[in-house]
């Protein structure tokens, strides 16, 4: 294996010198979870270790940091039984929010703080979002807000010490332009909690790092232009004949870094959602028309992003994606699939040079914004089901995470790379079918639904030749297709049961983790010969078999 510049040239690609371009790993940088009080659970903590350990996953975001059953914000002694105590002050405690970032760091990972939603006690509007009753509305007192985060972030570094949380990130609030769902109120006292925000964290030390405004998907009317929502605005969206040809943009993103830079505010970070999906309201009282748009969407709306920030006062700002999946929905039965595996695995290879971090939405299916699935593959965001069992997006990721920090060769259909550390070669091929033209995969409500992708597509065969590797050198080959790794398949042939027997979860985790796998030597000669046959919608990996997992212990 080449260990330095000269081995390196001595590395080819079917005869060709190698590129030598960065490949930031945007898919493991952070993961996205449902709520803080999940974190409490030891299943979901179990679930977040093997997402570090194995897909390399370094930092998590999740909502509800200050909501009530965190009980960080206490205006009542809480007795139980009798009449609440009122306090003469509100008290601020950490008990369960120092359980759960101590587990994530002592996961070998960090938090990407998302702070949010607002304690009963300071919101203006209560019971808004969720089973759990979520508060996202402006506080009743900007100042008391501003003491909570102020205590917070100092709570912090006293408990984990300044250099470390100098390494996290800040971000204000979640989508407040879904209004009146994660906001109640205008864009406006958004930007105002922003500045309040910002201006608390930076007071605390400079070198924290504070971004926004970690809104909702990009969209190509008019309906967030105002202070306040319309709805109308989204009409000639939901009737287009051709969304694709419409012109999609951000939203809040230029109005805050207007807004910031007027102010002399700090952003150190830029953050959106991308997901590749809209729903526009189409004028049947309440109704709204869902909007899939095309497979490169993501990268479109990517380079948008770092054109903007490239000509904005704050050209050094970060980019981070803090929630991306193929859709919005914990209900989608793709998520569950070998497709959606193809999907993100091609997207993330394309966006991996337009962003800091792309967080998918989420590592578990342990999540609970609408309570918890019904059924063991019923749709959600997760990497792994309730049970633990390994989706093929777990698969997929875990293939990403074995490539290296340097490209030596990308196409259409896969990339082929090597580790600036210690000169491994690895790559990730995927078969994403011709037959799909522009499409991207779609939501679907039903597991039926879904697998009919099954009937697109033929088979690809992937054939490189990679010369300049030490003899003997052995790669491994693993390969996710309909017939290998895919659970959910397995579970329909069951007749989809609803509650599983352990016997039924212990055979579904064995499909789970059955890839095909074999292997491949470099010839004396210092060749390796990639031969793989990619039926459509496979993935597969090539690494050498000596290959250490991702370390527990890396940060950002």
């Amino acid at each position: 294996m080449p260990h330095d510049a000269h081995a390196l040239d001595e590395l080819r690609v079917d005869g060709a010198p190698p590129s030598d371009a960065p490949l930031n790993h945007v898919w493991n940088r952070c993961v996205g979870a449902g709520r803080a009080n999940e974190a409490l659970r030891a299943d979901w903590q179990a679930h977040f270790r093997e997402a570090v350990d194995v897909l390399g996953v370094r930092s998590v975001r999740f909502h509800g940091l200050f909501h009530d059953d965190m009980f960080v914000y206490r205006a009542t002694y809480g007795g139980g039984f009798a009449p609440p105590e009122v306090l003469p002050q509100p008290q601020i405690t950490f008990s369960y929010v120092d359980m759960v970032f101590d587990a994530i760091l002592d996961a070998g990972a960090r938090p990407f703080v998302e702070l949010g939603f607002m304690p009963r006690e300071l919101a203006t509007q209560t019971e808004t979002l969720f089973w759990w009753k979520a508060h996202c509305s402006p506080p009743t007192d900007m100042a008391e807000w501003v003491r909570l985060v102020t205590a917070t972030v100092e709570h912090w570094v006293e408990r984990y010490g300044r250099d470390e949380v100098r390494q996290w990130r800040f971000e204000v609030w979640n989508e407040p332009n879904l209004v009146p769902h994660f906001w109640t109120g205008t864009r406006t006292e958004y930007f105002e909690l922003y500045e309040a925000t910002a201006r608390a964290i930076t007071s605390i030390d400079p070198l924290l790092k504070v971004g926004g405004p970690a809104t909702s998907v990009f969209v190509p009317d008019a309906r967030y232009s105002g202070d306040t929502y319309d709805r109308t605005a989204e009409l000639a969206t939901a009737q287009a004949p051709d969304p694709d040809a419409l012109d999609w943009q951000p939203v809040w993103v230029r109005e805050l870094i207007d807004y910031c830079a007027e102010r002399d505010l700090p952003v150190d970070f830029l953050s959106t959602h991308l997901y590749p999906t809209d729903y526009a309201a189409d004028g049947t009282g309440g109704g709204f028309t869902a909007i899939h748009r095309h497979v490169d969407a993501t990268e479109q709306d990517l380079r948008l992003l770092q054109e903007l920030i490239a000509a904005s006062p704050y050209p050094d700002a970060e980019l981070h994606i803090t929630e991306w999946s193929s859709s919005p929905s914990s209900r989608d039965r793709t998520h569950d699939t070998l497709f959606a595996a193809t999907y993100i695995t091609r997207a993330f290879l394309k966006g991996a040079a337009l962003a800091d971090s792309i967080s998918y939405w989420t590592f578990t299916d342990l999540f609970e914004e609408g309570g918890a699935g019904l059924g063991p593959f019923h749709g959600g965001f997760g990497f792994v089901n309730e049970q633990g069992i390994h989706k093929p997006t777990f698969h997929a990721v875990a293939m990403l995470s074995r490539l290296g920090n340097r490209v030596v060769h990308q196409d259409e259909q896969g990339v082929i790379t090597r580790s600036s550390e210690d000169g491994r070669v690895s790559a990730v091929f995927l078969n994403y079918p011709a037959e799909m033209g522009t499409r991207g995969v779609e939501q679907h409500d039903s597991y039926a639904a879904a697998r009919a992708y099954r009937e697109i597509g033929t088979a690809r065969r992937v054939r490189h030749t990679v010369t300049g590797l030490e003899p003997g050198t052995v790669f491994g080959v693993e390969l996710l297709d309909w017939e290998h790794g895919n659970a959910a398949e397995a579970w329909h042939r069951m007749g989809e049961p609803v509650n599983l027997t352990r016997a039924q979860t212990a055979e579904l985790k064995a499909v789970a983790d059955g890839l095909r796998r074999w292997t491949v030597p470099v010839a004396p000669s210092g060749v390796l010969e990639i031969d793989i046959d990619l039926p459509a919608w496979a993935v597969a990996s090539v690494a050498p078999v000596a290959a250490p997992r991702p370390s527990s212990t890396p940060r950002p």
